[in-house]
């Protein structure tokens, strides 16, 4: 792949905005590879993403921030810049399940998944032979339901030291404290196994077949201190009948939990995603 620099920008709505920040990179040689934008009506806000060839432009992606400094103060614009070539380093957090985690790696060692996963770290031991086959550091960091704030303590500390850009959560069934949402806000990436906001909680395939659904899904959304209400990121579904029972559910759900959570991470992982409030704008 090409060394790109992609700028995200928010901001209010307002003419011109486009017209502007592509003169900005334009006048200096920049080479606009993509770009995708989206006006929200209801709150007058907009959005933005530009991929610009790097190699294209006389200088780094610094001068590029510099260059955008007035047009900033002018607009208001919320700006993010980041570098292709600079690869999120992805924690991954999981517990018994293995269908999210064997996938993510394996996605991740074929190279679909463009980042560095320093460690993954699991409240239990199962999933330590198929990590260490992949040669990432495996930790065990055991959570007492009865005082969970050592546990917790000791997975921030390994956040930290491995200086996590992003951290995933491939099936965790813990509940994350507060702090850490907030820490790690719109950086934590859950798999939820059912349609949000219906079946919120535990065992949402049991709520799902009591329910008598005909379609059960998978939600990949950012974590907040509110269980499962964070900023949705991609959602998919299967079609089931009054025939399935709940292993089958379990079985058929499976295959979309995994396939909603790498396209939600991708999407972190090349910068698509924007949060305005509770909702996400990603860009395809």
């Amino acid at each position: 792949m090409n060394r790109t620099y992609r700028l995200l920008l928010d901001c209010p709505d307002q003419v011109g905005i486009v017209t502007h920040a592509g003169e900005v990179i334009t006048r200096n040689g920049g080479w606009i590879s993509e770009a995708a934008h989206h006006s929200d009506e209801d709150s007058n806000w907009f959005f933005s993403r530009f991929e610009i060839q790097a190699d294209s432009l006389p200088f780094g992606i610094e001068g590029l921030q510099e260059q955008f400094a007035s047009l900033a103060d002018r607009f208001q614009l919320n700006l993010k810049f980041t570098d292709s070539a600079v690869p999120k380093k992805v924690v991954i957090m999981a517990s018994k399940g293995s269908h999210c985690l064997s996938d993510l790696l394996d996605r991740w060692k074929s190279g679909d998944l463009k980042c560095d996963i320093p460690c993954v770290i699991s409240n239990h031991e199962d999933m330590r032979g198929l990590v260490e086959w992949y040669g990432i550091p495996f930790h065990h960091v055991p959570v007492n339901k009865d005082d969970k704030a050592p546990g917790f303590a000791e997975t921030e500390r390994l956040i930290e030291e491995y200086a996590a850009d992003c951290i995933v959560l491939a099936r965790y069934m813990q509940i994350l404290p507060q702090a850490l949402c907030e820490r790690y806000r719109h950086k934590v990436i859950n798999i939820h196994h059912s349609f949000l906001p219906s079946f919120i909680g535990a065992r949402p395939y049991h709520q799902a077949s009591r329910r008598g659904v005909k379609l059960i899904g998978a939600t990949c959304h950012y974590v907040t201190e509110q269980l499962d209400e964070g900023p949705i990121i991609d959602q998919d579904v299967a079609r089931v009948s009054h025939s399935d029972r709940v292993d089958d559910l379990v079985r058929l759900g499976k295959d979309v939990e995994k396939t909603v959570l790498a396209r939600g991470l991708r999407a972190h992982l090349e910068d698509r995603i924007l949060v305005h409030g509770n909702k996400t704008v990603v860009f395809s």
